[in-house]
């Protein structure tokens, strides 16, 4: 395990010497290399994620928006929200259904008579009502998940990820056979630490 700290990462780096590392990194460069990869993956989910999607009020709007388009049930809802988002973010089943129960309570939506155990909902005259009420609030929403798939895009294929392989490449080949230089882990760590304190500045 290893930490970030103030003077640079430490943790369970040294007694790496001496054994072979996954990936060919060797010693403690296969420690290195979990922690890079740890980082570029949460560094990705965390920007993808953000903080929390919606609120309550904010959920209720977009779940409205999409069941105008169509009868749905929930699980159409969650796909259809992974899907406006390019995959990077889908409500829990335990956020849309019961806030589907609370459309239903509001008679915004109503069930309809559907084949199997799921419950359909299309929505009512006071539904398409409220929606033209919150006609510019609900298009900022929907630009909002629109706006995470676009974000998702860039950074699966933008020059981050290029950059990222670059690190490990330079990583691999400035660790590989220098299990014996206890300073070197410490001068990287530095670097790395002086550009997770530049991109926290942007």
């Amino acid at each position: 395990m290893m930490r970030c700290g103030q003077n640079g990462w430490h943790g369970a780096a040294g007694r790496g010497r001496g054994r072979g590392g996954r990936g060919g990194w060797g010693g403690f460069g296969a420690e290195f290399g979990d922690a890079i990869n740890s980082f570029v993956n949460d560094a990705v989910q965390g920007a993808m994620r953000g903080r929390r999607m919606f609120d309550g009020g904010e959920l209720r709007l977009v779940l409205l928006k999409l069941i105008e388009g169509g009868p749905r049930h929930g699980y159409d809802l969650i796909r259809a929200i992974e899907e406006l988002t390019g995959g990077a973010y889908a409500p829990s089943p335990g956020v849309v259904y019961p806030t589907l129960t609370l459309l239903a309570d509001m008679e915004l939506i109503a069930e309809q008579q559907s084949e199997g155990a799921r419950k359909l909902y299309a929505i009512t005259p006071a539904g398409v009502a409220h929606l033209a009420e919150r006609a510019a609030e609900v298009e900022a929403l929907i630009a909002r998940l629109e706006g995470l798939g676009e974000m998702r895009e860039r950074s699966n294929r933008g020059p981050v990820r290029r950059a990222m392989g670059n690190l490990k490449s330079a990583l691999h080949g400035k660790l590989h056979g220098q299990e014996d230089n206890a300073e070197l882990p410490h001068e990287i760590a530095a670097i790395l630490d002086e550009a997770v304190r530049k991109i926290e500045r942007l």
